[in-house]
């Protein structure tokens, strides 16, 4: 399938594009970034919220229409069809746990509007056990389906009962589905919804946390279960997004950026990167009115306007995700764990008869492992050993 050979460039249109109210088309400013995308190796488009909404994109007030601050729907046609052009595979933003306090249907809030998402007093949660709601949501996913999108991540599918999303989502094509968990059962809530996959954010804290801390058992552990998830399903794999602090910001080490990046392109899972970490972009995401603004920038209009410091991350994540094309197995491997201290750690991922092998070493000085044909590593380095 597809999604087997998916790598999604992760876009937050509303920031990237500087969208704003007196400015149209703003849509059309990606256009000039779908081949910069593929130059990277991605082949999909993995899209934040882009139906009008009152301020971020997460407080939805119509769901059938392109927020008028990115464009109309010709926008957005002429975007899809420029991305699979390319090749380009094009997953949107289902926001679908909440919508804005002003949606036009307040008898679908749950409990008449008192249930809010975390606290946010504008982000009201809609009462799944409504069976307008599910049909509701099946329509405008179908309609954008039929619009020619691929894939859909499902914002928040944590707060979402998993019965729900099966009842709901459109099943008759060939549409990725995945939904947004930070927390909890995993593979129970894949089993229960239908859904193909969810965001593992458990190995997106221990790649970071373990890199931090200097204690690769915690990354042992995670893959542990990481491993068992794949009996289950494939898990969309990550090292930053539109939601957390910028990789390059949380590890306080700038030498182990590489380390993280390799990780994540030689374990199993569907894998994204968010639009600027490939470009070591920094940004701290703060709990306050306007604290994700710092991970949400606007872009230039053109991938020539980037500074030149980020060169060096944008070429390692080509190497990485070269690797990643030339073992498509990859996606399914199970990794093992052949050497483990609290600095140094080899790990390999292995699918039938193929195999590469990992070596990381954070410690302040070069590390020899315990393993045949493997050679020493520099302090804060890493290796990659691949099959021909």
């Amino acid at each position: 399938m597809w999604p087997d050979h998916a790598i999604w460039w992760q876009v937050y249109p509303l920031g990237f594009t500087a969208a704003a109210p007196t400015v149209a088309h703003r849509l059309r400013h990606l256009e000039s970034w779908l081949d910069y995308a593929i130059d990277l190796g991605c082949n999909g488009l993995l899209l934040g919220p882009v139906f009008a909404s009152e301020t971020h994109g997460y407080d939805t007030v119509d769901h059938f229409r392109i927020d008028p601050r990115l464009g109309d729907d010709a926008d957005f046609d002429r975007l899809i069809a420029q991305a699979h052009a390319r090749g380009l595979r094009v997953a949107l933003d289902g926001v679908f746990n909440h919508v804005a306090r002003s949606f036009a249907r307040p008898d679908w809030f749950r409990r008449g509007g008192l249930d809010t998402f975390e606290g946010h007093e504008q982000l009201v949660a809609l009462d799944h056990s409504n069976p307008e709601v599910a049909q509701y949501v099946g329509d405008v996913v179908r309609f954008w389906i039929d619009r020619g999108v691929d894939a859909w991540r499902l914002d928040v599918a944590y707060a979402v009962p998993p019965e729900f999303w099966r009842d709901a989502l459109p099943r008759d094509r060939d549409t990725w589905y995945f939904g947004e968990m930070i927390h909890g059962d995993y593979a129970g809530y894949v089993a229960k919804s239908g859904l193909d996959s969810v965001t593992q954010y458990e190995l997106w804290k221990a790649i970071w946390s373990s890199l931090n801390d200097r204690n690769f058992y915690e990354l042992s552990y995670a893959l542990g279960r990481h491993n068992a998830l794949l009996d289950t399903f494939v898990p969309q794999t990550l090292v930053g997004n539109h939601d957390v602090t910028r990789l390059a910001t949380r590890l306080e080490d700038e030498r182990h950026l590489g380390h993280a990046m390799a990780i994540l392109f030689t374990v199993a899972g569907v894998p994204s990167v968010y639009s600027g970490d490939e470009q070591a972009f920094r940004g701290l995401k703060e709990d306050r009115a306007g604290g994700d603004d710092a991970i949400r920038p606007a872009f230039p209009a053109s991938p020539d306007e980037l500074a030149p410091y980020g060169r060096p991350t944008y070429r390692l994540h080509q190497e990485l995700i070269g690797v990643r094309r030339r073992h498509p197995w990859l996606t399914r491997a199970r990794t093992t764990v052949e050497h483990l201290t609290n600095e140094s750690l080899a790990l390999r991922s292995s699918h039938g008869e193929e195999s590469v092998l990992l070596l990381l070493n954070i410690s302040g000085q070069e590390q020899r492992f315990p393993l045949e044909d493997t050679p020493p590593v520099p302090a804060h380095s890493w290796e990659l050993l691949t099959s021909p």
